[in-house]
């Protein structure tokens, strides 16, 4: 009997609240009473638009006033397009005229110790077994290449290294020759006009391999 007086009272109390629901009605909000002419309303920080940025070259887009007497350089090498864009939104301030090139460029990526090629593979492995013989170890003899018949001694970064092995070589009575090992790249130089003076170095931050040239002023 109980427990059919509980499963009444909760029938009849869903039904009151879905009662309730159905006629329910939602408050609704006044609106805001109108602003004044000329006054603006509130805008949350992260609703606001905010605008592009401008690049630091964009910002000195207007370029100084030529100078009475000018002074034309050109600034390089730089070695990649990160390290140029840095320079030159370093120095779009402080010149009065600026541009970057692009120029083509050989570097030196390590060192190559060697014997000359022989006449043949069999004189380069003759060449070869005379090495081992005096206890000279890590040599290889190239078969194929521009490099054929050469017996190669080592690659080396550093050029230091290079000229120790090759001594080495020598020392056992070889005549091993040291050549630098380069390939094709791409540098940008900036060329610029600004007042007499202009210490790009400490404007650039005292950077590694960047030289100034003199460059006549057109």
């Amino acid at each position: 009997m109980i427990t059919r007086s509980i499963v009444v009272l909760l029938v009849c109390m869903n039904l009151a609240v879905g009662l309730w629901w159905f006629v329910h009605e939602a408050p609704v909000d006044a609106p805001p009473p109108p602003l004044e002419t000329g006054v603006g309303g509130l805008v949350l920080l992260g609703e606001a638009e905010l605008p592009d940025m401008p690049d630091a070259a964009e910002l000195a887009g207007v370029p100084l006033p030529m100078p009475e007497r000018p002074t034309c350089m050109s600034l390089g090498p730089f070695g990649t397009p990160a390290e140029l864009r840095a320079a030159m939104n370093a120095l779009s301030p402080l010149a009065a005229r600026i541009q970057y090139r692009e120029v083509p460029a050989t570097e030196v990526r390590g060192y190559r110790v060697f014997l000359s090629a022989a006449a043949s593979r069999e004189d380069a492995l003759a060449a070869a077994r005379q090495l081992a013989a005096r206890g000279v170890r890590d040599y290889y003899v190239v078969t194929a290449g521009d490099q054929e018949n050469t017996v190669s001694l080592g690659l080396f970064n550093e050029l230091a290294n290079a000229e120790k092995r090759r001594e080495e070589i020598a020392a056992q009575g070889f005549n091993a020759r040291l050549e630098p090992r380069t390939e094709q790249a791409t540098q940008w130089w900036i060329d610029l006009v600004s007042e007499p003076g202009l210490d790009w170095s400490a404007a650039l931050g005292q950077p590694r391999g960047v030289e100034a040239r003199a460059a006549q002023c057109d």
